[in-house]
Formats: structure tokens, C-alpha cells, sequence
């Protein structure tokens, strides 16, 4: 998980290259909130900051769709005066270039707004990985799934086991003998969804099954017996997880 530190580095680039006049106001709204010590920062005002950058954002994006629908129209009436040979192709051609100029800070200031969602969800996530650890959610040292703590989102086996992907073939033939199918990976070692996420899981497996279904709570079972590090998500973490899965290694850290 990438510290608040970062984030706040990360929104002060984003604010610095922002095309709205806002922008201005929403560096000191960032100024402001990371006055003091950045690791203690309360992420409410992070999370007010990174909303008024999204709403200068939005607000720049509806100008850019009406000036981009003025010069589509324009450029139109160009092409209808080229071709009736009223006016020279080079003042189409410069026109139409202004147009792809146009539509590309469309498409930067769209990707703002996706960056300020994503950032959105990391400080929550942080929020929720502190709140995790704080609450110290499941150390399993039980053989037995039936006494994994039935409300936590994120199950840990902190197992001593030495695990690496060369280990994976005894899982599958443990899982395909029990249950008569393959072991239904989702990733094995690093993904791109991992790469996006930033995590390292180079040596780390995806299993895409919930663990309180039949198959996880069976696979979880096995790997307690077998003494396997592994991680289970019953839900979609922002930044940390895209769903319920079993995490099949010690946990990935970030890259």
C-alpha cells in the first residue's frame, strides 16, 4: 500500500499539470492538508482535496465538450468550402489539427478524473488496511475452516511452510482429485492487474474462488494442513484486491 506520503506527492503532480485556473486553489487546499506531519495527515482532508481536483477536473471537461463540439461543427463547414473549392485544403488540414489537439486534453482531462477516483480508493483502502491490521484479523493456526473468523474481510494463514510456484502441481492434484476439475487460477506469479495494482506477486497464485464456498473452504483446509502461507478475500479491497479470491503465498508487497 503506497503511504499517504505518496499520495500527497502524487496529487500535487496532478495538480500542478491540470489545465483549469482551479487548480490554483486546489494546490493550497493540498498545501494545507499536508501542513504538519504527512503520515498522520488525516485522509478526510486528502480525500476533500482529491474532490476538488475531481470537480475542477469535471468543470474543465464540460468546457472542453463545448469548444470540441464548436470546432467539429467548423470543421464541417471546412470540408463542405474545400470541396466546393471556396477555401485551400492547408486551412482545413491546420483546422482539423486543432481539433485532434482538442480532443487529446479531452482525453487527459478524462484520465485526471480516473486518477482522482484511484486516488481516491487508495487512501480509503489504506484506511481499511490500518483498520485490519490494527484489529489483528485472523492469525490461523486451526487445521479447521470452521474456526476462521466468519466476518473478516481479509483471512490470513501465517504459515512457516517454504513456498514457491514449484509447489503449485501438489495443490492442483490435491484439487482436481477432491473435486474432479482444475484448480481454477486466476493469476500465477505476476499479472497485469498486478502491475497496475503495483504489487509484486512473482511468486504468488490467484485461486478465483470465495473462501466460504464448498472448493474454498476445502483448498483453505489443505493449505493450514500443509503449512502454506496464504491470504483469503471474501470481497473486493480498493487497490488491494478486484474480488473474492484465496492468495496462495506471503502476502505481495508493493513494488
Amino acid at each position: 500500500m503506497k503511504p499517504i506520503s505518496s499520495i500527497f506527492a502524487r496529487l500535487v503532480l496532478f495538480t500542478a499539470i491540470a489545465f483549469f485556473p482551479a487548480s490554483t486553489a486546489l494546490a493550497q487546499t493540498v498545501k494545507e492538508a499536508k501542513s504538519g506531519d504527512q503520515e498522520s495527515a488525516p485522509p478526510a482532508n486528502l480525500v476533500d482535496a482529491i474532490n476538488q481536483y475531481k470537480s475542477s477536473s469535471n468543470a474543465l471537461l464540460t468546457m472542453q465538450e463545448t469548444d470540441i463540439t464548436a470546432a467539429e461543427a467548423k470543421l464541417a463547414e471546412l470540408r463542405t468550402l474545400v470541396a466546393e473549392g471556396l477555401v485551400a485544403k492547408v486551412e482545413l488540414e491546420e483546422e482539423e489539427q486543432q481539433v485532434s489537439a482538442l480532443r487529446a486534453k479531452r482525453e487527459a482531462t478524462k484520465q485526471q478524473i480516473v486518477d482522482s477516483d484511484n486516488m481516491i480508493a487508495e487512501v480509503k483502502a489504506e484506511q481499511e488496511l490500518a483498520k485490519t491490521q490494527a484489529a489483528r484479523t485472523v492469525k490461523l493456526v486451526s487445521k479447521s475452516y470452521t474456526n476462521l473468523n466468519p466476518t473478516a474481510t481479509i483471512l490470513r494463514g501465517n504459515n512457516s511452510a517454504t513456498w514457491s510456484l514449484g509447489n503449485l502441481h501438489d495443490i492442483q492434484t490435491f484439487f482436481s482429485t477432491q473435486f474432479g476439475h482444475t484448480l481454477p487460477t486466476s493469476a500465477v506469479g505476476q499479472s497485469a492487474t498486478h502491475n497496475r495494482l503495483g504489487y509484486d506477486h512473482r511468486n504468488a497464485v490467484d485461486v478465483a474462488l470465495h473462501p466460504d464456498s464448498v472448493e474454498g473452504r476445502s483448498l483453505i483446509s489443505y493449505l493450514q494442513s500443509q503449512g502454506i502461507p496464504f491470504l483469503a478475500f471474501r470481497g473486493a479491497i480498493p487497490g488491494v484486491a478486484t474480488g473474492p479470491h484465496i492468495h496462495i503465498g506471503q502476502p505481495s508487497h508493493r513494488i
